[in-house]
């Protein structure tokens, strides 16, 4: 009797490590997703912080669009107000406002450095030239960064879809992550014109 009841100690207490074991790893691989999270945003706020010197280098050096001007600095204004924090990352409406916002600074200053081909002077502009390179660092930069994120989003989320870890990482209130997906179009390649 005393020898069935130590067995059962025994495997309890193994069990207990184990889950103790399996809640920690979670911990950690859900911290490796905060961390890229926080990449992700570290080049996100670089871009914001570079649109207004960019934005007055073009408006100084030209007798530039303000449609276009005023369209870059709208969306920057809607891109930095909405925030998404490292504890929604499992709010599928937040992570995609967040990823629409994103996508139409994007979107807006792309245009913008399309529109700038037109001003040859303002080409010639150290000034824009050098940030409009440092722009374009930073846009890669963000790439790699929501890559990382995607990829420790992914390790996170399969190891809490996984068993025995499953039952723990319900238990804990461990819950998946939202991947970055493309835009919409991304898939079709952008024409280009050189007839103008």
């Amino acid at each position: 009797m005393k020898a069935k009841f130590l067995i059962i100690i025994g495997v309890l207490a193994l069990l207990v490590f184990y889950g103790i074991s399996v809640n920690n790893s979670l911990i950690s691989a859900e911290e490796e997703v905060n961390s890229a999270w926080a990449q992700v945003e570290n080049q996100y706020q670089r871009r914001a912080d570079l649109i207004p010197n960019l934005v007055n280098t073009v408006r100084g050096a030209a007798d530039f669009e303000s449609e276009t001007l005023q369209e870059v600095i709208e969306a920057r204004s809607r891109a930095t107000s909405v925030n998404i924090d490292a504890n929604d990352l499992s709010n599928p409406q937040a992570f995609q406002q967040f990823q629409e916002a994103q996508g139409q600074l994007s979107g807006a200053l792309s245009r913008l450095l399309v529109t700038v081909e037109r001003y040859p002077q303002l080409q010639a502009n150290q000034n824009f030239r050098d940030l409009q390179a440092q722009l374009e660092g930073t846009e890669n930069r963000i790439s790699t960064e929501r890559m990382r994120f995607n990829e420790a989003a992914q390790a996170y989320n399969t190891r809490i879809r996984r068993f025995p870890a499953s039952i723990i990482a319900s238990i804990g209130g461990f819950e998946q992550k939202e991947y970055f997906q493309a835009e919409q179009g991304a898939e079709q390649a952008p024409e280009v014109d050189f007839s103008n």
